[in-house]
């Protein structure tokens, strides 16, 4: 049975009922009037009784006259209110059935219809309204991962290639090769591959939700921690790397901030001036005992539009260079960062000096 049966049953039924209702209560006050035909009789001028006077109808009258009527308005009560109750069942689901429509397209396949319902803010335009925005964000998330899939193939794609090419000219030419040049080129590319894969390995745990249980963490001994380990990368890169290590606590996961915090430096490291630039790590408390972690790297201008695109995948900043070696990075640094900060409701904010290079804030919420 269709809703709207049920409803044009329900119209009908309620308006019987109310009809059977009515013809209660009359009934009910009719069990006032006496039984029994009256008559008024006149009364002659010198006060001798007259001839009978009109006829007065009884109960028992009265109930004869209303049960044929009676069963006539209900029937046309219930005929009223099937018709009617089809055709207010009809305009009251007529929002359903657009609802409908749309998610029917949409299960076909195509996330580009929208209900886009007018009309006043009832609860099938709040409805309405929840499906768009529902839709927006799974058609967002689908562009989303259909981008970072071709990025990814390509990423992955080209170190190999780039491999490919240099063993080919090596074996056509064995004797033109500069081995340890080879071999150099061959471990600077399968770097490269091997980064990216264990990035796309991180940011794939991260999206399934696979994230540790919270626990008290300690930004300023992680940080001095990440900072040590990445003391030879920065030296072999020419980076000086200065640290501001105040307290700052949050509650969270030790490993997901430690490869936040490593992503942030090895960013600034990477994506630098060259030999003589700066890394600055600052941690500390901010308002409301919240910690807070601030990477600041020289290089070259970033442009303001920019900004907005380096949290997504495989992306990286226009004119930025590489500081040590012909790698550039995976990409993934940063999408790392947004997805681990988004995972701790952290805020994260990225700033360009106009004196150049990055600066990038995270805000934990305070424990």
């Amino acid at each position: 049975m269709s809703a709207r049966l049920k409803l044009t049953l329900s119209y009908a039924g309620f308006l019987v009922v109310a009809g059977f209702a009515l013809v209660a209560l009359l009934v009910y006050i009719l069990r006032f009037v006496p039984e029994g035909n009256l008559s008024i009789p006149t009364a002659e001028p010198d006060g001798s009784p007259g001839r009978p006077g009109r006829f007065v109808p009884d109960r028992g009258d009265l109930l004869t006259a209303l049960w044929p009527k009676a069963w006539m308005v209900l029937g046309a009560l219930a005929v009223v209110g099937l018709a009617g109750g089809w055709f207010l069942a009809g305009r009251m689901l007529r929002p359903l059935q657009r609802i409908h429509r749309v998610t029917q397209q949409v299960a076909a396949g195509s996330l580009d219809h929208r209900v886009r319902m007018a009309g006043p803010r009832d609860e099938f335009r709040e409805l309405a309204d929840t499906l768009d925005t529902m839709l927006d964000r799974l058609q967002a998330s689908l562009d989303e991962h259909r981008r970072f899939a071709a990025n990814a193939s390509h990423e992955l794609r080209t170190p190999y290639a780039v491999e490919r090419s240099m063993l080919d000219v090596a074996l056509a030419d064995p004797a033109g090769v500069d081995v340890p040049e080879l071999l150099h080129r061959l471990d600077r590319t399968n770097r490269r591959g091997t980064e990216t894969v264990e990035a796309l390995l991180a940011l794939a745990a991260l999206d399934q939700g696979r994230t540790p249980p919270r626990t008290p963490v300690d930004l300023a001994e992680i940080t001095a921690a990440v900072v040590a380990e990445l003391a030879p990368v920065a030296g072999d890169a020419g980076i000086a790397v200065r640290t501001e290590l105040g307290e700052g606590d949050l509650d969270g996961s030790e490993s997901l901030v430690r490869q936040l915090v490593v992503n942030l430096v090895l960013n600034g490291i990477r994506h630098n001036t060259g030999p003589g630039g700066s890394v600055t790590v600052v941690t500390g408390t901010a308002d409301g005992g919240r910690a807070q972690l601030r990477v600041t790297n020289t290089g070259p201008y970033v442009p303001e539009h920019l900004l907005g695109t380096l949290t997504e995948p495989f992306v990286r900043g226009a004119g930025r260079v590489t500081a040590g070696s012909e790698s550039i990075g995976s990409g993934l640094g940063l999408a790392i960062v947004a997805r681990v900060a988004e995972d701790h409701g952290a805020d994260l904010e990225l700033s360009a000096p106009l004196s150049g290079g990055l600066q990038v804030t995270v805000t934990f919420p305070s424990p």
